[in-house]
């Protein structure tokens, strides 16, 4: 009759078992942290990248805003007196596509009395998306009223754009070439008439002529004359 009880080996096998599972345990737990991507927290030291102050009203330094899109090639999806979004497409690779939308947001500045003042702070901000091609099979099918679908060997394979990454642009010199053009398209340009005439010298008026007096008519002087005795 076979034994019920437990033999040594089975015995020394169960704690090795144990450490076997729990050092696994261990090990995905390690790899997956290895994996991890950690992200830096946002210093929030830095506020000139995405800002900067103009001496102009949110409606005029949201207008200078667009014509600097604008005359980059930028698509403008929005255009208020505090608002302009802007996006532009680039195709870096055959198969890689970038689209960035750029925002800027113009608001008044404050002063700490709460007064508003005549200068306006324009926010300025860049997100990048990219695109990459993703190839979709597609089978043929055919429907059968008795046998339901049948799938044919025939297949084909369509072209997909799908986002692979998404991204807010940081470069100081990028934002500083876009406020650079902001400030030209905000003082405006000279015209040509206004550059080229010269300041205007006040012409002197001539005197004017001393008035004409009339002398007052003199009363004529009459003088008695005395008759003379009538000679016979």
């Amino acid at each position: 009759m076979p034994s019920t009880h437990p033999t040594c080996f089975s015995l020394a096998r169960a704690p090795v078992l144990v450490l076997g599972l729990l050092s696994a345990f261990v090990l995905a737990g390690c790899g997956s942290a290895s994996h991890r991507v950690s992200y830096e927290p946002e210093a929030f030291g830095s506020t000139t990248t995405h800002t900067r102050d103009y001496e102009a009203t949110e409606a005029q330094t949201c207008e200078a805003a667009r014509r600097a899109l604008l005359s980059q090639g930028y698509m403008i999806t929005a255009a208020n007196t505090d608002l302009v979004t802007g996006r532009k497409s680039f195709q870096p690779a055959a198969e890689v596509h970038v689209e960035v939308e750029f925002r800027v947001v113009c608001a008044r500045e404050n002063t700490r009395g709460g007064k508003a003042s005549k200068s306006t702070v324009a926010f300025a901000t860049a997100l990048q998306d990219r695109y990459g091609i993703k190839k979709v099979n597609n089978s043929a099918s055919l429907g059968v009223g008795a046998i339901g679908s049948l799938s044919l060997p025939f297949s084909s394979s369509d072209d997909a754009m799908v986002k692979v990454a998404s991204e807010t642009l940081t470069d100081e010199r990028f934002y500083d070439r876009f406020f650079a053009l902001l400030d030209r398209f905000l003082d405006g340009p000279v015209g040509e008439d206004e550059a080229a005439a010269p300041a205007e010298t006040p012409v002197a008026s001539p005197p004017a002529a001393a008035p004409t007096v009339t002398p007052a008519a003199v009363p004529a002087v009459t003088y008695p004359v005395s008759s003379s005795p009538n000679r016979g």
